[in-house]
């Protein structure tokens, strides 16, 4: 156990230097790396996401464990707002953090929403504070001073407040050939800050593809992430979206031939017979682990910076690893102890998501519009991409850990029904008359064309205090006769009595303001298409 991977994803606003400190920091590069990309060239910003490596000392940490040497793989993410769908995807294979700040602009929106985006993932951050050679050298000193203490700040209600912070430029002006500032400092900040990352090697394996490029006379190579278990030249493994299965031919490791890799590693997969274009980014598994979902359950978490309302029946971006799509969200709540959904349980219906309160847990049903692989326990960001760029505003809207995978294509019929997610419905009426100790007759609760049928034994509630049940219907007009019970009030008596012996009007008919409400408050569950009605 002497050799292990870091995966370190450089993270921050368009143009704040990450690929020229990549460059900085690498010794040996992979297949996509430096913004090889075409578009990328031609716009000047990366557009996918970048892989190269260098290794550092293995800290105290890390030799405690065996580990002689650290490979630091590091992941450059785009930092353009359009492109944020790339950065989730960046971030979810990563380990660490280095959050790349311009020190001459300071906190932009893609800055804010990466730190949003490690705050989620509870990654640990370096920030390192860069184009210091831009400052004038009289007024680098208090600028940098100055930048530092408003970072410090921004930080402060983050889980990164005591994160380190470094000084470098990557680019010195007017240098020529002058090597990078402050990249010593960088990596000596780095060694110390990194510790070993728990590698699930014993579970399926998982693998986050992020290219797909085809070598002539040797086949199509998938480069990514393992992200759980291991895998070694001849495994199988399964592209479940596209239900196609592969040999492993070959494998390399930054330009390494290796025969096995664990999770943590970065690998590129040879493998025959199989059309690069089939496939640009997404995942590989061990055959038959990963199933397609049509829709899942997660827990909610709302993410503090969302100003926007999150609205049942809305649509959102929904990423999971690489995929990010589409889905109908559906809110329902409890406030159950036990915090983890089950099926078979009751919810209530949330219109909106509703503020945190001590003891309620939040759910949500997300209805993708195409299916996408994924497990129980992946991690969910949902998001309002469609905002406009320009806006300085966060369009992370909540995350959650998936509690439940509807990999049935018919869920519409097979599953929905079982999701016991009620709306309380409310209906109010008035007594008629009362007929006598325990016997009123109500009106108003009803049409005349309600099947009653369904509300029959259904308690109800009177505004002077009293309960009662629905026992019959009363005539055609949509009355009901209603045992009380217990006696009904002398108070209550006293507001229907007759005017005379000859007066037959009753508080409904003769107008008086003192009318008694009755209210019938019940259950019905919004996928139960007979649409029972229920107050269990």
């Amino acid at each position: 156990m002497s050799f292990i991977n870091v995966n370190v994803g450089l993270l921050g606003h368009v143009d704040s230097g990450k690929t020229s400190l990549a460059k900085a920091l690498t010794t040996v590069t992979s297949t996509a790396c430096f913004d090889k990309h075409p578009q990328s060239q031609e716009r000047g910003i990366t557009i996918d996401l970048g892989f190269s490596s260098f290794t550092v000392p293995p800290n105290d940490d890390f030799r405690s464990k065996g580990y002689q040497e650290v490979q630091v793989t590091l992941v450059d993410c785009p930092g353009h707002a359009s492109l944020i769908k790339k950065i989730i995807g960046g971030a979810q294979i990563i380990d660490f953090m280095i959050l790349v700040v311009d020190i001459n602009k300071g906190v932009q929106t893609q800055t804010a929403e990466c730190l949003v985006i490690a705050e989620i993932l509870k990654k640990n951050i370096l920030v390192v504070l860069n184009k210091a050679d831009l400052i004038p050298p009289e007024k680098r000193e208090a600028t940098v001073n100055k930048v530092t203490k408003k970072m410090q700040n921004t930080l402060k209600d983050t889980i990164f407040k005591s994160a380190p912070m470094v000084v470098i430029s990557t680019n010195p002006k007017g240098a020529g050939e002058a090597a990078p500032e402050g990249i010593d400092n960088l990596v000596e900040a780095l060694s110390k800050m990194i510790t070993p990352p728990v590698r699930n090697t014993e579970m399926p394996l998982i693998l986050a593809v992020d290219h797909c490029f085809s070598i002539k006379g040797k086949g199509t190579v998938l480069t990514g992430t393992i992200v759980q278990g291991l895998l070694a030249v001849n495994d199988t493994i399964e592209i479940p979206h596209l239900k196609i299965s592969k040999k492993v031919k070959s494998m390399q490791m930054f330009r390494k031939d290796v025969i096995q890799a664990a999770a943590g590693d970065r690998v590129g997969v040879c493998v025959t017979q199989f059309e690069s274009k089939l496939l640009e980014r997404g995942v590989a598994c061990a055959p038959g682990y990963l199933q397609i979902a049509y829709a899942v359950i997660i827990d909610v978490n709302r993410v503090k910076y969302y100003k926007s309302k999150v609205s049942s029946n809305s649509k959102y971006h929904i990423s999971i690893g690489h995929d990010t799509v589409i889905a109908k969200i559906t809110l329902f709540k409890t406030n159950d102890d036990s915090g983890r959904f089950s099926l078979g349980k009751q919810y209530e219906f949330a219109d909106e998501l509703p503020e945190v309160e001590d003891g309620l847990h939040v759910f949500a049903l997300l209805e993708f519009e195409q299916p996408i692989p994924c497990t129980s326990e992946d991690l969910v960001i949902v998001s309002k991409l469609d905002i406009d760029i320009q806006k300085p505003c966060c369009r992370l809207g909540l995350y959650g850990n998936v509690n439940l995978c509807i990999v049935d294509k018919n869920y519409l019929e097979t599953v929905l029904p079982k999701l016991l997610i009620f709306k309380w419905k409310e209906k109010q009426g008035l007594i008629y008359k009362i007929v006598n100790d325990r016997e009123v007759i109500a009106h108003s609760l009803f049409k005349k064309e309600t099947r009653m049928h369904s509300f029959t034994n259904l308690k109800v509630s009177f505004s002077s205090g009293e309960t009662g049940v629905i026992r019959s219907t009363f005539g055609q007009g949509g009355k009901v006769k209603v045992e009380m019970d217990e006696d009904i009030k002398e108070q209550t008596k006293a507001r229907y009595a007759k005017k005379s012996k000859d007066d037959t009007s009753t508080a409904e008919s003769d107008g008086r303001q003192d009318k008694i409400r009755v209210i019938l408050r019940f259950k019905r569950y919004i996928y139960d298409k007979d649409k029972k009605v229920t107050q269990s």
